[in-house]
């Protein structure tokens, strides 16, 4: 008999059960791979972004998979607190850019022995290679689970914290949505967010713009009123399936959204090259560019302002002669370079797998869960946590600071039942 079980041994359930086994709880963490924190260890690039030290508001905004539930779990464990259990853990963390935390040794390994340390310190039990095949409940209240290989423990509180489908070698592979099912609760659908941007469109698959990386761009997924759903401006790269790296990354939810607002596959992005230049601006500098190399090919002329080879796409695209000199460019072709550059928009028909997203939209409905214990309104004793839940945010230590304060607030809250 456990006080409480955790299911997933990953960033959430490893700091669910160390919440969960305070007190002297007496805590069973159940996890399907031979080690703990496979995700942890190539988050942000095998460094960690353990959290961001934004202020709330900030990092709500970067949550937008339901990023004001956080509010709740924040006012029992929040950004600040992850900072001080770490370092207060013997592993000092240094601010980057934006507010991203990692470790100063720049080892994601360092952060994770923090967490075993831990566990290990408040003797937390761990079953390896051992996965779950029910979750037992009887008059709407937890009894415990029941595994694949026929064991059953018995608790009266259970959190689950298996995560999504996203990056499925981590062990992620939605056992937590069918257990949500099994018990009555809802699953939004799932879909990919921070993920390629793929297209049909000739160009894409021709390889003409393949490898072109861009540096600050601005990158908008428009309605179907033409206007922008939304727009980031950062850097991005085409690729032979369409759009790649970070702009595109932070647009491929939207793409998804604006398929099912739209109801069609094919929609629109827009593409600004320069978008710290207003378009009259923009129309001046081309201008002037013109007028001073007046005696120069097209071609030779815009080469000064951008890579040779979006040039040459760009002028065979807008079917204009680059050899045309500065003296003889029409109007209308200015026009349409000066659109290009700044209003560049072409059809994407979706993204890639949610297998090869970094993170899962959608997940268990949270008007299901009491956001200041991350408990079951379903079932009494049940609890989640992580990834496995409706809520889903840019990389940035986002995701990673939801599943950490998710996590231990449906311990902390085991752990007082």
């Amino acid at each position: 008999m456990y006080d409480t079980i955790v299911i997933g041994g990953g960033v959430s359930g490893i700091m669910a059960a160390y919440a969960a086994s305070l007190n002297d709880n007496k805590v069973l963490l159940i996890e399907k791979n031979k080690k703990l924190g496979k995700k942890l260890l190539i988050s942000g690039g095998g460094r960690c972004n353990v959290t961001n030290r934004l202020p709330y508001e900030e990092i709500i905004k970067h949550i937008p998979g339901n990023g004001k539930f956080l509010y709740g779990p924040f006012s029992v464990f929040d950004n600040e607190s992850i900072i001080k259990f770490v370092e207060s853990n013997g592993v000092k963390l240094k601010e980057e850019d934006h507010g991203r935390m990692f470790p100063v040794s720049n080892k994601a390994r360092d952060v994770l022995n923090v967490f075993l340390n831990k566990l290990e310190e408040n003797k937390v039990e761990i079953l390896f290679s051992t996965e779950v095949a029910a979750i037992l409940s009887e008059d709407s209240k937890i009894k415990g689970v029941k595994c694949s290989d026929g064991q059953t423990f018995k608790a009266n509180n259970v959190i689950v914290t298996t995560g999504g489908k996203s990056v499925p070698q981590t062990g992620s592979t939605g056992d937590g949505h069918k257990f949500a099912k099994m018990l009555g609760h809802t699953v939004t659908e799932l879909f990919p967010t921070e993920v390629p941007i793929t297209s049909s469109e000739a160009f894409f698959k021709e390889e003409k713009l393949k490898g072109i990386s861009l540096d600050d761009v601005a990158l908008s997924v428009l309605k179907k009123n033409g206007k922008a759903r939304v727009t980031h401006q950062m850097d991005m790269i085409f690729t032979h399936f369409g759009v790649s790296g970070p702009a595109a990354l932070r647009c491929s939810q939207f793409v998804y959204k604006e398929q099912q607002a739209q109801k069609r596959q094919d929609i629109k992005m827009q593409l600004d090259f320069y978008p710290d230049i207003p378009y009259g601006k923009f129309q001046e500098k081309i201008n002037a560019l013109i007028k001073e190399n007046i005696d120069k090919s097209l071609k030779n002329i815009l080469k000064q302002i951008q890579q040779e080879r979006l040039i040459v796409f760009m002028l065979e695209y807008l079917n204009i002669d680059g050899s045309t000199s500065g003296h003889h460019i029409l109007n209308a072709d200015k026009d349409k370079i000066i659109n290009f550059f700044k209003r560049f928009t072409f059809t994407v028909n979706g993204t890639q797998s949610i297998e090869k997203a970094f993170v899962t939209g959608g997940g268990v409905n949270l008007k299901e869960i009491h956001p200041s214990t991350m408990s079951s309104k379903i079932i009494d004793g049940l609890h989640f946590a992580g990834e496995v839940l409706d809520i889903h945010g840019y990389t940035g230590g986002y995701n990673i600071t939801s599943a950490l304060v998710t996590g231990y607030t449906a311990g902390f809250h085991a752990s007082h039942k």
